[in-house]
């Protein structure tokens, strides 16, 4: 059985070819790069990136011959409003990271909606108000799994699934319905909206493609991943370390608090079945692998990503360097907007080793808390993490990670994990698989890191203190 996957990232589109025998066997990559027009904005050619999809899918799709169903995989809350009559994006697509709708949250919260930017409520109705102020369009909003799905089916299927709902700001706290009010405040039709769909289950034909195949499969990337990983039991956890770093855990039961934990976590539907959600607990940190693109763009300090492992090995520590990775502002636990990155402890002895180990120490650091932030909310025992996604390519990164951490560190054998867990859920949908016994039965870590050492997490504390309320204005924002 042959599936194909359409797996949309910070980076660009992948398509690729997986097959329960012997799992990625082609694959196809496009970028579609995000530009940042002005400070905290993130946007996105949303028709280049449907361009993008049609031209890997299709080529992957040639390479398989035959496709049994379709699997997607994408960046959550990442927005896309477009007009149903003509397929057309009326504006940008906005990144999960813009912030332009913070002032929007706070006059919300007034009204006693509590919505972040980050999510996809007041993205869309930003991207409405500047297309059609007036509400005279009949025009479709979603997040970047139904703009692939609208994309792949010719624009017969307008869905989203569970994962990726929860991500809208719009439902209710058991994920059951649309909240009236919100989509009353907001101005945004309930009809303008997508279907919720199971993650696993087929929504639709792939008319776009060869065969007409089923699109079957449908989860937000960090869900994705972590079925992908094999995480489908009580307490176990992933880290995907890409432009930003999120640690999730599975969960018998929804966590008790209704948005966010005392450790800054928020519940998570790990994947809808059967009409039903498997929850979960997610820890997010703002920045992780965009430390090192600055180290690399920016500072031109290294050459590429790989390179800063090769630097960060001409010295045996940092020597007393310390980097707080809060270019965005900070996540789980503390949840600070106006923090900002902070490089402290230099002396006229610290040079670029010193300096790009600390970056990496500091994210690393930065992982540690998610893991005390999430053991702290859910209850749950974090035991091995498992972890995927660019910066899991780097030693230096992964020995400081178990050493934060202080836990073994098995790393994913298909880097982006994301892949397999969209192939996973179309293929348990049309029998490639037959449960998540079989699905668990899959992991096999492609290396093993054990702690050696360990970081004095006091200090750690202290350091991350000195990087906060840098904007007191936006550090006194809460959602």
């Amino acid at each position: 059985m042959k599936l194909l996957v359409v797996d949309v990232g910070t980076s660009g589109v992948r398509a690729a070819v997986v097959t329960p025998e012997e799992g990625v066997t082609s694959s196809h990559h496009r970028e579609v790069l995000p530009s940042s027009p002005a400070p905290g904005m993130v946007e996105f050619d949303a028709a280049g990136m449907a361009a993008a999809v049609l031209e890997v899918a299709r080529a992957a799709a040639a390479d398989a011959g035959t496709v049994d169903a379709v699997g997607i995989a994408n960046q959550r809350a990442s927005t896309v409003v477009w007009d149903r009559a003509t397929g057309e994006p009326v504006g940008p697509g906005l990144g999960w990271q813009d912030l332009r709708t913070v002032i929007d949250c706070l006059m919300l919260a007034g009204e006693g909606l509590r919505l972040a930017p980050n999510l996809l409520a007041t993205k869309a109705a930003h991207l409405w108000n500047e297309a059609d102020p007036d509400r005279r369009r009949d025009l479709c909003i979603g997040t970047v799994d139904s703009w692939v799905a609208w994309t792949l089916s010719q624009g017969a299927v307008h869905v989203t699934d569970a994962t990726n709902a929860a991500l809208y700001g719009l439902r209710s706290d058991d994920q059951s319905a649309w909240h009236d009010r919100a989509l009353e405040v907001l101005k945004l039709p309930e009809g303008s909206l997508p279907a919720v769909v199971d993650s696993i289950g087929v929504v639709g034909e792939a008319t776009a493609l060869p065969g007409s195949p089923p699109i079957a499969g449908i989860l937000g990337d960090q869900q994705a991943s972590l079925l992908g990983q094999g995480c489908v039991r009580h307490g176990q956890a992933k880290i995907t370390f890409g432009t930003g770093g999120m640690l999730d855990v599975c969960l018998d039961e929804r966590p008790a608090f209704a948005t966010q934990g005392s450790g800054g976590t928020f519940p998570i539907v790990a994947r809808g079945v059967g009409g039903e959600r498997r929850w979960g607990l997610e820890a997010v940190m703002l920045a992780a692998g965009t430390n090192v693109e600055w180290l690399r763009d920016d500072l031109g300090i290294i050459d590429s990503a790989a390179h800063s492992h090769e630097v960060a090995q001409q010295c045996a520590s940092s020597d007393g360097v310390a980097y707080v990775p809060a270019l965005l502002g900070l996540g789980a636990p503390v949840w600070d907007y106006g923090a900002r990155g902070a490089l402290l402890g230099i002396t006229r002895g610290s040079g670029r080793p010193q300096i790009v180990r600390a970056v990496l120490e500091g994210v690393a650091q930065r992982a540690a808390d998610l893991v005390e932030a999430a053991e702290a909310d859910s209850g749950a025992h974090l035991g091995a993490l498992r972890v995927d996604g660019g910066m899991t390519a780097n030693p230096t990164f992964l020995q400081a990670l178990a050493d934060a951490t202080q836990r073994r560190i098995e790393v994913s054998p298909e880097r982006e994990a994301t892949t397999l867990g969209a192939a996973f859920a179309a293929g348990l949908a049309v029998g490639a698989w037959s449960g998540d016994d079989e699905i668990a039965a899959t992991w096999a870590p492609a290396t093993v890191v054990e702690p050696v050492g360990s970081f004095d997490r006091e200090r750690w504390a202290d350091t991350l203190e000195r990087a906060r309320r840098w904007f007191p204005d936006l550090s006194a924002i809460s959602f």
